[in-house]
């Protein structure tokens, strides 16, 4: 997502290193139950599992408290977010000196990740002063596996990405037995893989980039999955309706049970003044300028909040959009100055935003999004369509998933492999503007098909819908796991 936290002030660093280090002292749980929630110390993965952590509270009243486990570094940037009173902030130390730099050497950041969060979690379970019910852990952080196994723990390890993109990592023997893995994307990207169970056909080279740029880290990714058949429940942040035929697929092969919670994007907060206060903090006025702007008329653009494209890239897209004439905000945090010139006077270019409320915005019209789960399902949700620009990893498969499965968007360029040739202004400018001819068939084809999509979003999070009840039932789930431990 393209959202950043604002920074907490030193009396709440204080507050919260003194009950992370005083032990038996810390402050007495709220209620019976209590749930030791652990990301993977990234955005994309932090976002899902606390708004998840938010709604079992809020199904809970009192009787829920949920220990909220990151690292010291990711505690200065989502430290003084709004949260309830019973779900709290636990820290250990980062695995790396900065995390933010993990984007320069992933593969010594997911490394880092194996074998130095298991020892200091450990420890603080054990300075926590009761145990908990259940962990909920992220999918690549498998060392929770391993803690609760050794402490008799149940351990529910929840997907942040598609249950598709999951089911690729599960079946990646699969690839190799049907000689599809290794392979050289230059040659076969074209080929595609029809026998992944659920998956509809898909090239080479629309599966994620690791399995093409890094052996390392594609054995590590698998690793990291492999132990979720150890854990007792298996948690994705999909929406059921939008997946059926892969969870159903995995649910067959499964050996846990499985929930799916989706979409866990802040809908809850929308219509509360937090993010206008964030955006005022931010001295912008980007709400306004929505305000003003012709209904679906702004192209809405963001490329996350942790991997970027070449500076070179950036430029062509803002001269693109210059040329294109085309209303636009463009989120670009650390590069919003320089590209407010170089864009001109038909949009905004802001370093934050409130994406979420933006996306729901009657002015917006399109989103131009990296294809990060969390801001792909902000989109179904806002009912918006896409325009694909996939930087790696995971993002690249749920590019087809967009373009190809669901319908509700074009890509910016074919894929060839690694993304190294520049996507040129002329073809930028030409692209925008047919994506945003309302009028045009093609466009009012997609749009129809992005508000099916809102709908089935929607109604899974009504009484009834399946989001809920899976949602309901996880409760009772954790409400049995605390009767059964105490």
């Amino acid at each position: 997502m393209s959202s950043s936290s604002s920074s907490v002030t030193a009396e709440d660093q204080i507050h919260t290193h003194t009950h992370t280090s005083m032990g038996s002292a810390e402050i007495e749980p709220m209620g019976r139950c209590h749930v030791v929630a652990l990301p993977y110390p990234g955005r994309g993965h932090i976002n899902p599992l606390i708004n998840l952590c938010k709604l079992l509270v809020s199904r809970s009243s009192d009787d829920l408290l949920i220990t909220f486990v990151v690292t010291e570094e990711w505690l200065s940037f989502i430290g003084s977010e709004p949260k309830p009173a019973n779900i709290r902030f636990r820290t250990i130390p980062n695995v790396l000196p900065s995390e933010l730099v993990r984007s320069a050497d992933m593969p010594s950041f997911i490394d880092a990740v194996l074998t130095k969060m298991e020892e200091p979690f450990e420890q603080l379970l054990d300075r926590l002063e009761q145990p908990p019910s259940l962990i909920m852990a992220d999918v690549f952080v498998p060392c929770a596996v391993n803690v609760g196994k050794r402490r008799n723990i149940p351990v529910a390890a929840i997907c942040p990405t598609s249950v598709s993109v999951f089911s690729v990592f599960y079946h990646f023997d699969l690839l190799v037995h049907n000689q599809h893995y290794p392979f050289d994307v230059s040659e076969r990207g074209d080929e595609r893989v029809g026998y992944i169970p659920g998956i509809s056909s898909i090239r080479l080279v629309d599966l994620p980039t690791i399995f093409y740029e890094s052996e390392q880290l594609l054995y590590n990714a698998v690793e990291m999955i492999s132990h979720v058949d150890k854990a007792q429940f298996l948690l994705f942040t999909s929406i059921f309706e939008l997946e059926a035929h892969v969870f159903n697929a995995l649910k067959a092969k499964m050996p846990i049970p499985m929930y799916s919670f989706g979409p866990l994007i802040p809908h809850f907060t929308l219509g509360d003044g937090a993010s206008d206060q964030m955006a005022s903090h931010n001295d912008t006025n980007y709400h306004k300028w929505l305000d003003s702007q012709p209904q679906g008329s702004v192209l809405y653009i963001s490329m996350g909040s942790f991997l970027s494209v070449s500076s070179a890239q950036m430029d062509e897209i803002a001269a693109g959009l210059r040329a294109s004439g085309l209303r636009f905000l463009w989120v670009a945090c650390g590069e919003a100055s320089r590209l407010t010139e170089a864009c001109g006077d038909a949009g905004m270019v802001v370093p934050w935003c409130d994406q979420l409320k933006v996306l729901c915005h009657s002015s917006v019209g399109g989103f131009w999004s990296h294809c990060g789960w969390n801001s792909t399902m902000e989109s179904v949700f806002a009912g918006v369509p896409m325009l694909t620009f996939p930087l790696l990893m995971d993002q690249v498969p749920i590019s087809k998933t967009i373009v190809e499965d669901w319908r509700i968007g074009w890509r910016v360029m074919k894929r060839e492999g690694r993304m190294e040739n520049l996507v040129g202004r002329e073809e930028i400018a030409d692209l925008v503007r047919r994506f945003m001819d309302l009028e045009s068939a093609e466009r009012q084809e997609m749009t129809r098909r992005a508000r099916e999509l809102q709908k089935i979003s929607r109604q899974a999070m009504v009484k009834g819908g399946s989001s809920e009840v899976n949602l309901s039932a996880f409760v009772r789930v954790i409400s049995q796991l605390t009767r059964t431990l105490s």
